[in-house]
């Protein structure tokens, strides 16, 4: 397996990966799968700034991961948002940890202080939609409960919750480091 920065070859894959979140889980909560275009324009607003990898095996994609401003002001430069989403088929063998993994590394060559990952959770158990495994998953790599907030997504006729979790990867110096954005970084995945 591979893991590598997303190329444009690769949006049909990846949005093949997505289509069953979107329509069949709360994991997401877009309402329709965006369209190919759309996606290469996700990849695109990402390039330079920050990295947008897929884990790869005898040519096929089978999952990726990428990262997302925290929030627009330059203030936040240091955070940024995580997001994992692997091929149905594929869960169980450890990609989201390999994922997740190649992310923070990249992140730390970044100079970034912070991952966050905003997080769908069920408001009532059990939901068909949704489990509450992606937080266990964070939790079990070290990310810590920074912010609920109830009933803030409606999708499938339901309420879901939002848990906000983080992740420090480096010490909050004054000053920080200077950010490098992904485009600058010399040794992208090594």
């Amino acid at each position: 397996m591979t893991i590598r920065e997303a190329l444009l070859k690769d949006v049909e894959e990846i949005v093949d990966i997505y289509r069953p979140y979107v329509l069949e889980t709360a994991i997401t909560f877009e309402y329709e799968v965006p369209a190919v275009e759309e996606m290469e324009k996700r990849i695109r607003e990402r390039e330079g700034r920050y990295p947008f990898l897929v884990a790869e095996e005898n040519g096929r994609v089978l999952g990726y991961a990428y990262l997302s401003p925290f929030k627009e002001r330059s203030a936040y430069d240091w955070s940024a948002e995580t997001s994992i989403y692997i091929r149905r088929e594929e869960r169980g063998r450890g990609l989201g940890s390999v994922l997740l993994g190649a992310l923070e590394k990249e992140s730390r060559k970044m100079n970034l202080l912070s991952l966050e990952a905003c997080i769908a959770t069920p408001h009532s158990s059990p939901d068909p939609h949704l489990t509450d495994e992606s937080v266990k998953f964070h939790e079990r790599k070290g990310y810590v409960r920074r912010a609920y907030f109830p009933s803030s997504g409606y999708k499938f006729n339901s309420w879901y919750d939002m848990v906000w979790m983080e992740k420090e990867l480096n010490p909050h110096t004054v000053p920080p480091k200077s950010v490098i954005w992904y485009g600058m970084v010399e040794d992208k995945l090594r």
